[in-house]
């Protein structure tokens, strides 16, 4: 059951996905607006075509300029807060290599980083500032790294160098997968959507298909500034310090704020 499953949301995904995708790249040609928004639309369908139900706490910035700093478990992180505001994504620039996948990126005008190379960080820098002038939402994923959902690694501090140099809003996006067809999800399924280590995608990707629905939490905290922390390190340690309380309170079922329905 679990095969044909995954068979038929594959399937499904990919004949929704591939006639979309030149018709993104001719919003990103000629109508950018279009390009920051209808992913937004494309991607709230895709959550329901995977059976995936996604309840929103607190009040989620809808317009940019701004910045979400978020944990990170899963691929699925992207298509869930991408169907919440019209986003994109700051990345490692490895994943502008991936077949199929990268493509994707580029159409929601993903800024890729190379962490690697030093002399090429100031122009990824560079860039992200501009996207704040242009009134973007950025997403940074700023562990650099993913987990697997059962707590926040310790945030990296360039990654806010372009709320710093642009004082835009840094809202604190905690993430968590807390229900697995209608029950409580388990620490042992965890591991079927939260995509971390050494695993491949591939066959990760075809067993998450196989084992929804999935229920997960989206708790956006009150957004800080620049200004307001004082420097770039205490921001990232007040950034990371709320996404890890909202996720550790999400997780052990502490009482939560009136909750918003996915939109």
């Amino acid at each position: 059951m679990s095969r044909t499953r995954a068979a038929l949301i594959l399937a499904l995904f990919a004949g929704l996905t591939i006639p979309l995708m030149p018709l993104q790249q001719l919003f990103l040609w000629f109508l950018p607006g279009l390009a920051r928004s209808f992913p937004m639309h494309y991607h709230r369908v895709v959550l329901r075509l995977l059976g995936v139900r996604v309840s929103l706490e607190g009040n989620i910035i809808a317009r940019g300029p701004a910045v979400f700093a978020a944990n990170h478990v899963s691929w699925l992180d992207i298509v869930i807060l991408s169907s919440l505001a019209p986003v994109s994504f700051v990345a490692k620039r490895d994943v502008n290599g991936w077949p199929f996948i990268g493509q994707l990126a580029r159409l929601q005008r993903t800024v890729f980083v190379d962490r690697e190379r030093r002399h090429r960080t100031g122009t990824s820098r560079d860039e992200m500032h501009e996207r704040m002038l242009a009134g973007d939402i950025l997403v940074l994923f700023a562990e650099g790294t993913s987990s697997d959902g059962a707590s926040v690694k310790s945030f990296k501090t360039a990654f806010f160098a372009a709320a710093e140099e642009s004082n835009a809003p840094v809202q604190p996006v905690s993430i968590a997968y807390l229900g697995h067809r209608s029950l409580p999800m388990t620490r042992r399924q965890r591991p079927l959507y939260a995509w971390y280590g050494d695993m491949d995608l591939a066959p990760h990707l075809w067993d998450a298909l196989g084992n929804g629905p999935v229920e997960i939490k989206v708790i956006c905290h009150p957004p800080l500034t620049f200004l307001q922390a004082g420097d770039r390190k205490s921001l990232a340690c007040a950034v990371e310090n709320a996404v890890r309380q909202g996720l550790v309170g999400a997780l052990h079922g502490r009482p939560q704020n009136r909750l918003r329905g996915q939109p």
